[in-house]
Parts: C-alpha cells; structure tokens; sequence
C-alpha cells in the first residue's frame, strides 16, 4: 500500500466504509480536497481498471490541492517542505510541533478576511494531536513524492476517464498559486470544468467560502 499512511490504503479504507455502509452498488459522487485529491485519483484508477472491489464512481469534483500531472505547479512552504523530504529533521521537528506552530503553519493557507477563529484552531489541533498523529505527519506528507513516482497511473486515470470532472479553486492559495496551476489544469485536464471562488479565498475553500463552495458544487451536479 505505498506506506502505513498512503494513498493506495486510504483509497481501500474508502472502498471498504462504502461496502460496509451497503453503497459499494451504487454510482458515488464523490468531492475530494488536498491529499484526498490524490486519494480520488487512486479511487478512479481502480474504478477505470475494473479493481475488484472499486467503487462506482459517478462524478468527480476536486478542489485545492495536489495532482499528480501539476507538481510541477506546486509550491511548498519550508515547514511541508522539510516533512516531505523525511530527512533526519523530520522526526524532529514532529515531536517539537506544538499549537503556536501550527496555527501559524495553517493560517499561511487560509485568506486573510477567513482566518479560522482561535477556537476553530484548537479543534483542528485537537484532531491533529489524537492518537498522537502529530508525530505522522511526515509519514503523510509522502504521499507529495508518490505522486511524481506514480503520475502515469493517477494522470492516466485523469485524462481517459469519461467520469464528469471538476474542479472547485480558491485563486490565493500559496500551494498551488494562480494562474500557473489553473492554466496547467486546464491544459492536461480540457475536458474538467472549473468554478474559481472569490480573489481572497485561499486553500480551504469549503471553510473559508462553504456558500460559494456548495453553489460550485450543485451547478456542476446539476450539468449532468
């Protein structure tokens, strides 16, 4: 599964909750952000190569975040940058992660009129801390080297898939900056529609702007 925190296994953790809830049958819609971007891409990959086990997918609508033909659009901020590469830092670094860190970090993607309250980010870390998953961040954040060894198969999936395709985009995000991924996406994806949210809205489009992300998201349900 490409690592205890993969994508390929959260991909089979997905596929499993669906037949465990009895929806394995039926045709999913499904809406995907940052990493589970990566994970939609696994998820189509199966599902166009009839794995045992895929899930039907229906439609496809991904916002901000990685893919595996865009890397090269990407930009990383030093804290992710220094995590992805696990180098000896890394463990490190996750053991020395406390809240000041990573509100600071976090509030580094979000736009500057839709900061999380302070509230909002004691709850993120909360979840972040459970089980002690501060100390898997690094772990996680391979998932941004296994898209470039395994673009082919997630890119491949992208661009042959007849699946209804969109992408929600917030235009200040940092990571994937604007114009340069927009116009990347358009061109390797043409066939994807898009619906870019307002000029301040950043890498969380579903919290910083959760009306305009949901209208987004009926219009391009409603298209097909």
């Amino acid at each position: 599964h490409w690592g205890p925190h993969g994508p390929a296994l959260l991909a089979s953790i997905v596929e499993g909750l669906l037949r465990h809830l009895g929806l394995h049958r039926y045709g999913i819609n499904l809406v995907s952000h940052d990493y589970g971007d990566t994970v939609a891409q696994e998820l189509l990959h199966r599902y166009e190569h009839n794995r045992t086990g895929s899930i039907l997918i229906k439609s496809l609508c991904l916002s901000n975040g990685g893919f595996a033909p865009l890397a090269n659009a990407e930009r990383f901020l030093p804290l992710p940058q220094v995590l992805k590469d696990g180098g000896l830092l890394a463990p490190i670094i996750t053991r020395l992660m406390n809240f000041f860190f990573f509100s600071r970090g976090l509030g580094a993607v979000f736009g500057p009129y839709t900061q999380p309250s302070q509230a909002e980010y004691w709850d993120m870390w909360a979840a972040v801390r459970t089980n002690d998953g501060h100390l898997v961040v690094d772990s996680i954040l391979q998932y941004i080297n296994q898209r470039k060894k395994h673009r082919e198969r997630w890119v491949g999936a992208l661009k042959a898939t007849s699946v209804p395709l969109h992408l929600i985009y917030g235009p200040l995000d940092p990571v994937n900056p604007h114009p340069e991924f927009l116009q990347l996406y358009k061109k390797v994806l043409p066939a994807s529609t898009v619906s870019v949210l307002d000029d301040h809205i950043s890498h969380y489009p579903q919290l910083e702007d959760p009306t305009g992300f949901l209208n987004a998201y009926l219009s391009f349900i409603d298209s097909f």
